[in-house]
């Protein structure tokens, strides 16, 4: 890797950028999760502790539609395996340890990463502040509003009544389509989609997201055989 000065302003800027963008994505999580029966407390706890995005989605989406909190637990953890992978990427470069590394392990998320790898012209240094800036930029503004969504929600009354009970799978597509780059990808993600609402009549509540999973395992299995 050659090492060039780093310029702080462009670092900042694209840490800011992106932490202002996403963490304002987390007024829908807060509507959501009201709308779905949690307190405005535990809407600002899940994203206080949980800080996962998708994951969060996926707790309120399917105890929400009547599904068991083992469930939820369940759906959020399949999801959040990929922030295991972001560690292990991002582990080298920080080199950090104690207090830290925990710190570090509770704002590697997908932003946080790539604007990290996205340094790597200006050097460690650079990639560096791109992670610490970013993850605690997003958390700072996704916790913000967050309160600010749950309590908006709260003021509306029935959630229903407003047709925020469609936040969950709204804002969940919106948060996942993006990230389909290739054709695969979006077969995957459509045949998902077939397959959970396809048991939904007849498998308890969270049954049907949990067994997409197995769905992707079964097409990453037949990608490596080729």
């Amino acid at each position: 890797m050659v090492v060039v000065s780093a310029t702080p302003r462009s670092t900042v800027r694209d840490s800011l950028s992106i932490s202002l963008t996403v963490g304002a994505y987390g007024i829908a999580f807060g509507a959501a999760s009201v709308a779905a029966g949690f307190s405005v407390v535990q809407s600002c706890l899940l994203s206080l502790l949980t800080f996962s995005g998708a994951s969060q989605f996926a707790v309120v989406g399917v105890i929400g539609a009547g599904g068991t909190a083992i469930s939820g637990v369940i759906t959020a953890g399949l999801l959040g395996i990929r922030n295991g992978l972001y560690g292990m990427r991002v582990a080298p470069l920080l080199k950090v340890s104690g207090v830290k590394r925990i710190l570090a392990a509770h704002v590697t998320i997908d932003e946080s990463t790539g604007v990290a790898l996205s340094q790597e012209p200006l050097g460690v240094d650079a990639m560096r502040r791109g992670f610490w800036l970013t993850g605690f930029g997003v958390f700072l503004f996704w916790n913000i509003f967050t309160l600010a969504g749950a309590l908006g929600a709260q003021a509306m009354g029935d959630p229903a009544a407003w047709g925020l009970d469609a936040a969950v799978p709204a804002a969940f597509l919106g948060l996942v389509w993006p990230r389909l780059a290739s054709t695969k990808e979006r077969v995957l993600a459509v045949t998902a989609m077939a397959l959970a609402l396809g048991l939904t009549p007849f498998a308890a509540a969270g049954v049907p997201i949990i067994s997409t999973a197995f769905l992707a395992l079964l097409f990453a299995s037949r990608e490596k055989r080729r």
